[in-house]
């Protein structure tokens, strides 16, 4: 490709809107354009390393034995709402309707329109396992799109699903999924970190995720310096604290003692007043949550819940309220709160709501004695002794509470936030935090969607089973952002050999007479030998052209001056320095750079 017919309309001025390294430069270097809110228009040399992604995507899904599918964009609603998430994906997901009324949904996501395809087709185990993707454009309505490519409302994403008869089988399916993500990255030249992860709307059991750490990330990663232990905070468990006791030697057979505290509310406040620590207070918080589908059957309060399959203990319900315990030092992780009660979001009462439960004020609530809701009790309150409560009545706390003798939690889970300072729960080593970005995602998706959407297979012995299901998705512009942020100094891009949009760039100092001939020479032979090469043949000043290629990044470059023939000049993009090369052997060595760079970073996947 000549210069003069690329399209590359380069920006000497960052964009006011650009915050992060990726975005400023794709802009800068004629990329991207933004078309609208979280919509962006891919310019031809953005999209030339945007297909080089796609391809090692696509090669390494191929080469795990998945197939490649292209469903419509536009899906039936009437599957939406066979899963259950017609209800529970919320205002991000585009509903719409045709002419004849139908309710269509712009995809956010793939698990009902794989499932719905093949429970047409998958009728025996005999066809099972199977593995199917598709790289296919998706679109959520962000309320905030932000970061370029990072987080915007239209993006691609790949989505692979596997249908499996049994655990084990998933099992396989999952591993190598997460072996073919490490190569994928890897191959891109991204340094990930794979951490356990929450399934989130998705539902399933095993998760992990591959994040690359940025200062604006969207994830806190909780990690073990010792013993490699990595997890999402939506995630991330902890070793116990040792025992809480209270501040003095009161025996566990100390009864419950009610004392005033006026216009006492807060922990904070509650330390003041009783000159302790946090440490001693079992802070409770109400929570609705929202569409819940778990076994509420006898739980307290939940007698008048609305619930949506009458008769199944495991029903679904709209709307139900919890009270949460928990240490008076920590925090509740709502991801962990939610991912425990099935719900598809849980937050903070109402006052109103608080009051009307609890008959007291904001600020008052403990679970000593309070029979209208169920409690959830965090870990770390079976290990408290001797701990104050709110007494269900203004001004008023408990102390000398027992959990287990006092009050018996309906369910008691890991609902804290893990954070820096905190405990491996695998070496006891002290945890680090860093700010992490998503680009990949894989889930035991188990039998989610095979049971809401009925979709079933014959057995070895004729009978009727739901097969188990695996989910593995990467965002492709997501990825393509994060090659830029790990690979960037000040004068632009520094693309791997793998995913940049030419690997060799010609650049005459005047396009004339002898430097023009070597050029074309040049030019001529890189591209009969399989290199993507570019020259630059515009009649530009050398200073504008050689800013322009250290924007755009591209691995080698060669230049070519009447004061250096019959040599010239080639230099690595990553390096400081040039080599002076003959122009009869330049083609060949060239060439050759640009072969072993492709095997180092195949080799590094491997």
């Amino acid at each position: 490709m000549k210069m003069s017919r690329m399209f590359m309309p380069t920006l000497r001025e960052v964009p006011a809107e650009a915050v992060i390294a990726s975005h400023r430069l794709l802009l800068r270097a004629g990329m991207i354009r933004k078309l609208g809110n979280g919509l962006f228009t891919y310019l031809p040399l953005g999209l030339r390393s945007f297909r080089k992604v796609e391809t090692i995507i696509r090669e390494e899904m191929d080469a795990a034995g998945a197939l490649e599918f292209k469903p419509s964009v536009v899906v039936p609603g009437e599957i939406w709402r066979e899963s259950g998430r017609w209800e529970t994906m919320g205002a991000g997901m585009l509903r719409i309707k045709n002419r004849v009324d139908q309710e269509l949904v712009v995809s956010p996501t793939a698990e009902e329109a794989f499932t719905a395809i093949l429970r047409a087709e998958v009728s025996s185990y005999k066809q099972l396992p199977v593995a199917v993707y598709q790289i296919n454009t998706k679109y959520r309505d962000e309320i905030r799109p932000r970061y370029g490519l990072m987080r915007a409302r239209e993006f691609t994403m790949k989505d692979a699903y596997s249908f499996h008869t049994d655990d084990d089988s998933l099992d396989e399916t999952y591993q190598a999924m997460g072996a073919a993500y490490r190569r994928i990255f890897a191959r891109c030249g991204l340094s990930v970190i794979p951490v356990s992860a929450d399934s989130g709307a998705m539902g399933g059991t095993g998760s992990e995720e591959f994040m690359v750490e940025s200062e604006v990330g969207d994830n806190n990663l909780i990690l073990c310096p010792s013993c490699g232990y990595a997890a999402n905070d939506e995630k991330a468990a902890c070793a116990p604290d040792p025992i809480t006791d209270g501040p003095g030697s009161v025996p566990a057979t100390a009864a419950v003692t009610p004392i005033k505290t006026p216009d006492v509310r807060t922990i904070d406040e509650l330390c003041d007043f009783l000159k302790t620590t946090s440490k001693r207070f079992i802070k409770t918080l109400i929570y609705r949550a929202v569409n819940c589908e778990l076994d509420l059957s006898g739980a307290p309060g939940c007698a008048t819940l609305e619930r949506i399959v009458p008769g199944n203990a495991a029903a679904w319900y709209p709307e139900a309220f919890f009270a949460v315990c928990i240490r008076g030092d920590l925090d509740v992780n709502e991801v962990k709160l939610a991912a425990n009660l099935k719900a598809s979001e849980v937050v903070l009462a109402s006052d109103h709501d608080v009051e009307r439960l609890t008959g007291a004020p904001v600020g008052f609530a403990g679970p000593v004695g309070l029979d209208a809701l169920p409690v959830l009790a965090d870990s770390s309150v079976s290990d408290m002794h001797d701990a104050v409560t709110g007494a269900l009545a203004a001004d008023l706390h408990y102390e000398h509470v027992e959990p287990g003798r006092d009050f018996t939690p309906w369910l008691t889970a890991d609902v804290r936030t893990v954070v820096a300072g905190d405990k491996c729960p695998v070496c006891q080593a002290e945890f680090y935090s860093k700010k992490g970005n998503e680009l990949g995602h894989i889930f035991k998706l188990g039998y989610k969607y095979t049971k809401s959407m009925n979709m079933l297979y014959l057995d070895e012995n004729g009978k009727q089973q739901h097969p188990t299901m695996g989910c593995y998705g990467i965002g492709v512009d997501r990825t393509l952002a994060s090659v830029i942020e790990e690979h960037h100094d000040d004068d632009g891009i520094i693309w791997p050999m793998s995913v940049a949009p030419f690997q060799v760039v010609i650049v005459p100092i005047k396009y004339e007479g002898a430097m023009q001939e070597a050029a074309d020479r040049l030019y001529g032979e890189l591209a009969s030998s399989g290199i993507e090469v570019l020259l630059d043949d515009r009649s530009e000043r050398p200073g504008v052209k050689f800013k322009d290629m250290d924007l755009i990044g591209i691995p080698v470059r060669i230049v070519v001056g009447d004061k250096n023939l019959p040599n010239v000049e080639v230099k690595l993009r990553r390096e400081k320095d040039a080599a002076l090369v003959p122009l009869d052997k330049a083609a060949a060595q060239v060439a050759g750079i640009v072969r072993s760079e492709i095997s180092a970073e195949a080799g590094t996947a491997s």
